[in-house]
């Protein structure tokens, strides 16, 4: 599903807001053309067993651990849009590589995707994790269109949701986590799911991906958004209500920011203007309470009664409030909708400040420390959908 294209305001282009992203986006364009894909196509993929690394450490050595199935699909996302960052690196060679090592690793006989694999490739767990799964169908549609048809990846993907629908279906909409089911039931990895689906419909005419995407829409507003607040609960019993006591209290930042993101897309395409005032809600609510103004980070978790839990600063929801934010800018043209998405890029600068260019430190304690460790794989994918989504928006107005 492609976005409705809307003009940009004149009074939005011209802020110093968005000038001072334009600036932003450049530089870290830069930071990922020159210096971050070049190291994780080299440093970064094993070459004697094959597959990507999960972790580097801060002096640039990899770090030899089993791989996720989480993993893999994100880092081959970063190298499927290498090519439109504008990185003239071997991509395509390396997608089509590491596809057929991904497909042969981690997807089971029955079309699903196992949790975890050694490195050499020996199964660990079997899975299969709903989570991951949402990644899988997300790499394939990320790769549809830049690997040879050979690989028949739609067809690949139309079998592992049937087969998830089949196995994992929940009676009231979405999906069971586990076969037989267990609690709790969560909320995000149907985000990954909804990501995937919208990523299908861009690039397929089958209208199977749209009445997954607008299912999971339907279920964020009906169930996982609670009405008062905007808050997007995590955890749920079996009937879609949130858990007793503390895990039914939660959200966090970073996830009302992704699906502020998400939504306002999908409402955008739809032509449902609900959609997008409740995601602006979510926005609202973690720019609020959910982003320390001391640390200009956004937090961890956050409580119902607006208590932050945990004041500890992930890497990845910096990057997703800097896409809330210029996703709401685009659709309201409003420049102060801008201020978020600034601070979040300036924020995300911090994390990657490191020695070797081209890793980052990926916590932040709640007195404002780094944690010095090796930076994960996992936090790539985040970051490059935050620089693309930036190009993008930037390079519409060059």
């Amino acid at each position: 599903m492609k976005q409705n294209a809307l003009p940009l305001s004149s009074a939005l282009i011209a802020s110093p807001q968005w000038q001072t992203l334009t600036g932003m986006s450049d530089r870290l364009r830069i930071w990922a053309v020159d210096f971050a894909l070049p190291l994780w196509a080299k440093t970064g993929r094993d070459a004697i067993k094959g597959g990507f690394h999960e972790k580097i450490d801060q002096d640039g050595q990899a770090l030899d651990l089993p791989r996720r199935g989480r993993v893999t699909p994100r880092q081959l996302y970063c190298f499927a849009v290498a090519g439109e960052l504008g990185w003239d690196g071997p991509w395509r060679a390396i997608i089509e590589t590491e596809l057929e090592t991904y497909l042969a690793r981690f997807f089971r006989p029955d079309g699903l995707i196992r949790n975890l694999v050694a490195a050499d490739g020996g199964a660990l767990d079997e899975g299969p994790s709903l989570y991951d799964q949402a990644f899988g169908l997300f790499a394939l549609a990320s790769l549809h269109g830049r690997v040879p048809v050979r690989f028949a990846l739609e067809d690949k993907a139309k079998a592992l949701l049937a087969s998830l629908k089949a196995r994992q279906g929940h009676d009231l909409g979405g999906f069971e986590e586990t076969v037989p089911p267990s609690l709790p039931l969560q909320s995000n990895p149907h985000m990954h799911l909804f990501e995937a689906c919208l990523a299908w419909t861009a690039v397929s005419k089958d209208p199977v991906w749209q009445a997954e995407a607008d299912a999971i829409a339907a279920l964020c507003l009906n169930y996982f958004m609670d009405a008062k607040t905007g808050a997007v609960r995590e955890y749920f019993d079996a009937h879609w209500r949130p858990m007793p006591g503390l895990e039914g209290r939660k959200w966090e930042p970073g996830h009302q920011f992704e699906w502020g993101w998400l939504l306002m897309g999908w409402g955008q395409a739809k032509s449902r203007p609900d959609a997008i005032t409740a995601a602006q809600r979510m926005i609202d609510l973690a720019e609020a309470h959910g982003v320390d103004p001391g640390r200009g980070v956004a937090v961890n978790v956050v409580l119902e009664d607006l208590q932050i839990l945990d004041a500890g600063a992930r890497l990845w929801p910096q990057t997703e409030r800097l896409k809330a934010g210029l996703r709401r800018a685009q659709i309201t043209g409003k420049p102060a909708d801008l201020d978020g998405a600034v601070g979040a890029a300036e924020t995300l600068i911090r994390y990657l400040d490191v020695p070797v260019t081209g890793l980052w430190l990926d916590r932040m304690t709640q007195e404002g420390d780094f944690v010095l460790e090796a930076a994960p794989a996992s936090s790539f994918y985040h970051i490059l959908c935050a620089v693309l989504e930036l190009h993008r928006a930037m390079s519409s107005v060059a």
